[in-house]
C-alpha cells in the first residue's frame, strides 16, 4: 500500500479525515503513516520559514498532514535531478524527503518544488486495514501532480472522478450523507 492514496469515502465521517485524500508514506504489521494532501493550512510558507518559500508550490501553505505530532513538519518534493545531496532522501511516489534543518542553497537544484505538511496520519497494527474493510477509505494509485495539485479544495473529487463509476459519482456526493 506504500505509495498509493487513501480517499476518503463518503461515509467517513471523522472531521479529521472527511473527503481528504492520503499519500501514504509507510505501512506495515506495526501500523500505517500517511500525509493529508489536500487540507491547506492559513499559515504560509514564509511565516513558517521563510528561507524554503522560493520552492514552495502554489498555494504556498503549510498544508494540515493529519491530526499525530501537529508540530512536527514532513516535506516532500519533486526532484529536479537524478542528484540527493545531503538532506534529499528518495521517498514514495517518485518523490523525495528534504531536510528541513538544512541550508536551503546546499540543497540547490536538488529540488523543483516543495510541500510542507504539519502533522501525519497515524493508524495502529490492524486499525487501517479495519476502516478500509467497513467502507471508510478507497484505495488507488496517485497520478503524477496529486502533491502539488493546484486547488487542493478539489482534490478529492478529482481522484474519485478519475476513478469512473460508482466511485465518480461519490465526487458529487453532498458533504452531509444524512442529510441527503
Amino acid at each position: 500500500m506504500v505509495g498509493r492514496l487513501l480517499v476518503a469515502s463518503p461515509s467517513l465521517e471523522d472531521p479529521n479525515f472527511t473527503r481528504t485524500v492520503i499519500l501514504l508514506l509507510a505501512h506495515s504489521d506495526e501500523g500505517a503513516l500517511g500525509i493529508v494532501l489536500n487540507r491547506p493550512s492559513p499559515a504560509d510558507v514564509a511565516e513558517i520559514l521563510p528561507q524554503w518559500k522560493p520552492f514552495a508550490a502554489d498555494p504556498t501553505r503549510v498544508f494540515l498532514g493529519g491530526p499525530v505530532s501537529p508540530r512536527s513538519v514532513i516535506c516532500l518534493a519533486a526532484p529536479a535531478s537524478d542528484a540527493r545531496p545531503a538532506g534529499i532522501d528518495d521517498t514514495v511516489a517518485g518523490l523525495v524527503s528534504v531536510d528541513l534543518a538544512r541550508d536551503p542553497d546546499e540543497i540547490g537544484g536538488a529540488v523543483a518544488r516543495l510541500r510542507l505538511f504539519s502533522g501525519y496520519a497515524g493508524w495502529s497494527g490492524g486499525q487501517l486495514e479495519g476502516e478500509m474493510e467497513q467502507g471508510g477509505w478507497i484505495l488507488t494509485d496517485p497520478a503524477p501532480g496529486d502533491l502539488f495539485y493546484d486547488d487542493p479544495d478539489e482534490l478529492w473529487a478529482a481522484v474519485l472522478t478519475r476513478m469512473g463509476g460508482l466511485r465518480a459519482r461519490y465526487a458529487k456526493a453532498p458533504p452531509k450523507l444524512s442529510l441527503n
